[in-house]
């Protein structure tokens, strides 16, 4: 993944820093990077995940992948390229809220190992934590709520991951969720379970 730096911008340090916004949150901020095929659940377990944090009193915010297409991304395709820009974006965005000492999730089928692995490296082994939602694609297919993988099976649809693209599954994510054989409320819990063990959450 190349990004162009100009050499005549440079950073601005703040004197309020992320430790500062972690104190006034009560919290420390982290990245849960949902991953997996259309139809897998990433989106509504990140969202169920960010109710409960929310009712807990944690400082949340989801990246989704469709509504982002509504506007940081709308100029991109589904072209390899265009994946690759997408999660760079995504990546460079999601850093931001960490600083801003937030949780925040994103939900993205995020299909190659590579563009994940850069924003790791961007966001830092600590700052990320990449939770693969495991589902047979027949399973996805039969959930299907906005018929994508029948009009991708048609050939309506090109460059659709899982039909006319490839999805590479993450070698060590941090968790994964097989959400063909868990409940959203088990799967969240996973999720809470994770966080607690990380440190960024207090036991409930």
């Amino acid at each position: 993944m190349r990004v162009m730096k100009n050499n005549n911008v440079h950073w601005h340090h703040a004197t309020v820093n992320r430790s500062h916004r972690e104190a006034i949150n009560g919290h420390k901020s982290v990245c849960l990077w949902f991953t997996g095929l259309s139809g897998s659940g990433k989106s509504t377990i990140a969202h169920v995940t960010e109710e409960k944090l929310y009712s807990m009193g944690y400082r949340t915010y989801v990246l989704d992948g469709d509504n982002v297409r509504h506007g940081l991304c709308s100029d991109l395709g589904f072209s390899d390229n265009d994946r690759t820009e997408n999660i760079r974006r995504i990546g460079e965005v999601a850093k931001l809220f960490v600083d801003a000492g937030m949780i925040i999730m994103t939900a993205f089928i995020s299909p190659f190992r590579s563009d994940r692995l850069w924003v790791r490296r961007l966001l830092g082994e600590l700052d990320f934590l990449e939770i693969y939602c495991k589902c047979p694609i027949n399973i996805c297919q039969r959930r299907d709520v906005k018929g994508l993988y029948r009009k991708a099976l048609k050939g309506e649809i090109s460059n659709f991951t899982g039909i006319s693209s490839l999805y590479e599954e993450p070698h060590v994510p941090d968790l994964v969720i097989e959400t063909n054989t868990v409940s959203i409320e088990q799967a969240t819990d996973m999720v809470l379970r994770l966080l607690v063990e990380k440190g960024i959450v207090r036991e409930r």
